[in-house]
């Protein structure tokens, strides 16, 4: 069954229930590294070089604190997109594409299990 979206090329698969089990372990493993990743980012950085200049360090550990938060802030967007598709495989609605309401193809579910749009709509976002 090939779905009807205009620009729509990938034929439709829908992913089986153990295809769907497969996809939670990886979204659960993903959302496990994100929030270590996270919980890393988040602690600041103790350079400890006690013969540098202490104004010269504290403005080293300012920024250097401040682009691991901006990281860390990504890698929240990231935790986001896992959780939505975590709770819409637990609410039915997981390879549902929320713009158009059409399947996401099982190849884009395969590469990224996160994905909330199908391939037309990528393109068109």
């Amino acid at each position: 069954m090939t779905n009807t979206h205009r620009l729509f090329t990938i034929p439709y698969m829908a992913p089986t229930s153990e295809k769907v089990l497969q996809y939670r372990g990886r979204l659960e493993g993903m959302r496990n590294r994100l929030l270590k990743e996270i919980a890393d980012l988040q602690k600041p950085e103790q350079f400890g070089d006690e013969t540098a200049d202490p104004e010269d360090e504290e403005a080293d550990e300012a920024e250097e604190f401040g682009n691991r938060l901006a990281v860390a802030q990504t890698k929240k967007e990231e935790l986001a997109e896992v959780e939505l598709a975590l709770s819409k495989i637990q609410n039915g609605t997981y390879g549902i594409c929320e713009p158009c309401g059409g399947q996401i193809a099982k190849q884009i579910l395969d590469v990224a299990p996160e994905s909330t749009r199908c391939e037309a709509c990528k393109r068109t976002r």
